[in-house]
């Protein structure tokens, strides 16, 4: 999760111009941000962009529902930046290698499944996977503000994402990148984000 490449094809820029640039080609570009920017074991500039979409989550959930944020220390706004911190340097790593692991399992399953000679044999490794789940993750940066309607249409646009991620990546169908994208999408976005709570609260 720490490595570095140098010069990858397609050119993952590195620093705040680096991550607004990927962050807008993924919500309007995305096939071309998978294509040429997902790069064999050019994981670390992912993990950057993942935790700063969790932490521009965090921050807008924050500044729209100060009290949602939970008394670590007695003044709120320490509390909040001490969340903010846990996001960044916790939950969102972790986030991202838990929901990585189910979707590399799952794209093994998947192309276990369709072993039909041609559905998964051109798949990527594990690194790329990886990049595909933090890229995808762009919708939820806007997701912040308790709005159910808002984080359901920021996971529904993430899962998507995350499908032509598998799909270009991964290089098969789009089926089969349903198939295998659904499952982790679901957890990462659904779960991870509170999407799946803002449905049950639409639902009920």
């Amino acid at each position: 999760m720490t490595s570095w490449i140098d010069d990858p094809a397609g050119g993952r820029a590195r620093g705040p111009r680096g991550i607004a640039r990927a962050w807008a080609e993924s919500l309007v570009r995305p096939r071309r941000l998978f294509a040429n920017g997902v790069s064999p074991g050019d994981q670390a500039p992912a993990l950057t962009f993942a935790v700063t979409v969790a932490a521009a989550y965090t921050l807008g959930w924050i500044l729209a529902e100060p009290a949602a944020v939970p008394g670590v220390v007695g003044s709120v706004a320490v509390s909040a930046v001490v969340v903010l911190l846990l996001v960044a340097a916790l939950a969102a790593p972790v986030g991202l290698h838990l929901t990585a692991a189910v979707a590399t399992l799952s794209v093994v399953i998947a192309s276990v499944a369709y072993d039909d000679g041609w559905g998964f044999r051109d798949r990527a490794g594990v690194s790329e996977t990886v990049q595909v789940v933090a890229y995808a993750s762009s919708p939820m940066a806007l997701a912040g503000p308790p709005i159910p309607a808002l984080r359901i249409a920021c996971g529904v646009y993430a899962a998507a994402l995350f499908v032509v991620g598998v799909q270009t990546v991964h290089r098969t169908t789009l089926p089969r990148a349903v198939v295998a994208g659904l499952p982790p999408a679901v957890l990462g976005y659904g779960v991870g984000y509170r999407v799946i709570a803002s449905v049950r609260t639409v639902l009920g």
